[in-house]
């Protein structure tokens, strides 16, 4: 039976990752944190992967063949870089111990779109224009990658887009949250293209990944190939939620509880409906180049349907 560690397997690409793997591979989730699937806890080992001499030692003894490295602080809230360590010595540490693993076939590490701002399409991999800490950790993460002389196994770097789906939670449950409890509204007449991911098929499109090669040494984007429209999506959840649509108000009124949203949050207030960051978030268009990888990957399994019916089901089950 072939092993898989994933780091960060407790999170929520991580949860999924494991759902994925757990009946036909032996597989291994670090983390310091407690598995959200309470099913999963017999594959959990309560680790850091800032702790360099207990990952090591993990690799060596588990021999992994994959490797999953999802780990990483994804919160926006961190003002220095220090405050990001495990997004760049987490990485050094888990290059170090792939150096102890013989059997090692490939590495996917995970890295975000926030390495460039919300609707900036960059020229290639290397083009980068951070808005945030989170973002400039991410890309001296993707640097140390691509410039280790120990890596010498084969390798991808990920960039999850807005993933959703079973197991999410702020920020990307917000979105479910805000229109179950019918705070969500569309800017009236816009149309807001995004190519965001649903979580089981970015797992599908990794595990592809694994025993691909002409992708090795690159970075891609990991997300849906198609991209769909938020006001279409927003009244599918709605449907599902209230039987009926979401409804649309003019902009400039979403402009001004966005800046609301904006003083609760400086009054500490966390998670307030809207913000000029999650406004901005929304009403921009966001499009990625996925060609390559559809090439290899084929088809995806779940349609926007289908997902958000899945989706729907679990919050449900798991409000």
């Amino acid at each position: 039976m072939k092993k898989i560690i994933i780091t960060g397997g407790s999170g929520f690409i991580g949860t999924n990752i494991i759902e994925f793997y757990k009946d036909n591979f032996e597989v291994l989730n670090i983390d310091c944190c407690s598995p959200r699937n309470k099913d999963h806890i017999d594959f959990w080992k309560n680790i850091d992967i800032l702790d360099e001499k207990t990952i090591t030692s993990i690799f060596k003894d588990f021999q992994p063949h994959y490797v999953f490295h999802m780990a990483a602080r994804t919160d926006l809230d961190g003002k220095t870089l220090e405050d990001y360590d495990a997004n760049i010595q987490g990485v050094k540490n888990i290059i170090k111990a792939l150096t102890y693993s013989n059997s090692l076939e490939k590495v996917i590490f995970a890295s975000s779109r926030l390495v460039c701002e919300i609707g900036y399409n960059p020229k290639d991999e290397f083009d980068y224009r951070p808005s945030t800490v989170y973002g400039e950790s991410k890309i001296i993460g993707e640097k140390i990658v691509r410039e280790s002389k120990d890596l010498i196994t084969d390798w991808v770097i990920v960039r999850p887009t807005s993933l959703w789906g079973p197991w999410f939670d702020i920020p990307y449950r917000s979105f479910f949250d805000s229109i179950n409890k019918k705070v969500y509204v569309h800017p009236k007449g816009l149309e807001i293209r995004k190519k965001f991911g649903y979580v089981q098929n970015c797992v599908y499109i990794m595990d592809k990944l694994i025993y691909d090669k002409k992708l090795n040494g690159k970075t891609i984007y990991l997300s849906d190939f198609k991209t769909l429209e938020v006001k279409n999506w927003a009244d599918i959840i709605s449907q599902k939620f209230h039987g009926k649509g979401v409804k649309s108000v003019p902009i400039l009124i979403l402009k001004f509880l966005a800046k609301a949203g904006d003083i609760l949050k400086a009054l500490g207030y966390n998670s307030p409906p809207i913000t000029s960051f999650r406004l901005n978030n929304i009403i921009t268009t966001m499009d990625y180049d996925t060609f390559e990888v559809e090439n290899i990957v084929g088809e995806l399994p779940y349609d926007l349907e289908e997902a958000t019916t899945i989706t729907y089901n679990w919050y449900k089950a798991h409000k």
